[in-house]
């Protein structure tokens, strides 16, 4: 890591955390069952203390973990931040009771939580979402419709769910955001089989009760739950491919290092050597921009979310020429499953979709430029 913007103490850490998951996660990720939620590996994150940073801590400290993690374990990254992406909304919006009731089970790696956003006609598009929330008795809402590529489903405890109150034109203006527990009768979901190795699924609402107790925020404030909720984790999802894009340039230049090629090391090829400069560049540039983004949130500064689709955008774009460069110099044994790169390489692809893909982050960056100017 450069220490442009991280003191002593921050790289400290960032080490410690490193050595943490080698030493406890990374063994308990290997023996987890791909496209699964692994609950000993949930559990372990809880005791070593990292879940409770996830809400004791800024979106800078955020992105260190995520990235310290993803250099190391790819598998504990998604694991911590699926748990702090799904149970955030209870602690930015939740109700004293909520906050009370879900937050520590969630700290201690007891309670899975689950981001339910995404619908099979409105991924990127998120204010067309269908979910509806129908008036039923006793001032009861029941919710049908259907929600995929949920992280964490079907195996959650609990979802933070957010459905259509309004009328279906008002788009935005008529999202709430629900808790929703996965035991609620009508509630049914099944997984999905994925490139990446994520427990990653679909989830089916066939009238299921939620009540006044159940909203997170005001009804039809849902959508701002939801883009405020992604403003702080745009930059954390940047920080996480840098995981990977650092993993994959160590990888490279120990590699090349020590790799015999035409009568002399692989790094002494010259188009060799300028390959892993232009990856390490990239890296720095993506690194610098993530934690700006982050220290902006922080701060509370203007421009978040412009700060943080630039993040997300230029750091998963950057993660996947690079992770994609290390395999091109490392030759055919990185494509041998179960190589470091091999891994990296299913991994990688995923971030530039999920959370906003990158034209979406396109669209939002020149958004927000053209407010900006016209103020």
């Amino acid at each position: 890591m450069g220490t442009f913007s991280l003191d002593p103490d921050q790289l400290a850490r960032c080490a410690e955390l490193r050595d943490f998951a080698r030493r406890h996660l990374a063994p308990l990720a290997e023996k987890g069952e791909p496209g699964r939620v692994n609950r000993p590996l949930v559990a372990e994150l809880g005791r070593l203390g990292l879940l409770d940073r996830l809400f004791t801590s800024g979106a800078l400290d955020l992105c260190l973990m995520r990235e310290s993690l993803a250099q190391v374990s790819t598998e504990a990254e998604t694991a911590l931040a699926l748990q702090g992406l799904g149970a955030h909304p209870v602690h930015a919006y939740g109700t004293e009771e909520q906050r009370r009731r879900l937050l520590p089970e969630v700290r201690a790696g007891r309670a899975v939580a689950a981001f339910a956003l995404s619908e099979p006609g409105a991924g990127s598009d998120a204010a067309a979402m269908e979910l509806r929330a129908e008036p039923g008795a006793h001032g009861q809402w029941l919710l049908s419709g259907e929600k995929t590529w949920i992280s964490n489903a079907p195996e959650a405890d609990f979802y933070t769910v957010f459905a259509r109150t309004g009328a279906p034109d008002s788009r935005a203006g008529g999202v709430t955001a629900f808790l929703v527990p996965a035991d609620r009768p009508g509630l049914t979901g099944a997984s999905l089989d994925m490139l990446s190795p994520h427990p990653i699924g679909t989830l089916t609402f066939d009238g299921v009760p939620v009540t006044a107790d159940d909203v997170l925020g005001e009804v039809g404030s849902g959508f701002r739950v939801a883009m405020n909720t992604l403003n702080l984790f745009r930059p954390s999802v940047g920080a996480f491919a840098l995981g990977m894009a650092q993993a994959a340039l160590d990888a490279t230049l120990a590699h090349t290092a020590r790799r015999d090629a035409f009568g002399g090391k692989l790094k002494d090829l010259q188009t060799v050597a300028h390959q892993v400069a232009d990856m390490a560049l990239r890296v720095e540039s993506a690194r610098l921009t993530v934690y700006a983004a982050a220290s902006a949130y922080d701060e509370g500064a203007d421009g978040v979310p412009r700060r943080a689709a630039m993040a997300k955008l230029l750091a998963t774009e950057t993660a996947q020429h690079v992770v994609d460069t290390a395999v091109q110099l490392h030759g055919a044994r990185a494509l041998r499953r179960g190589h470091l790169l091999e891994h990296l390489y299913r991994e990688v692809r995923a971030p530039r979709i999920y959370e906003g893909a990158t034209e979406v982050q396109r669209a939002i960056i020149a958004r927000e430029l053209y407010k900006e100017a016209a103020r």
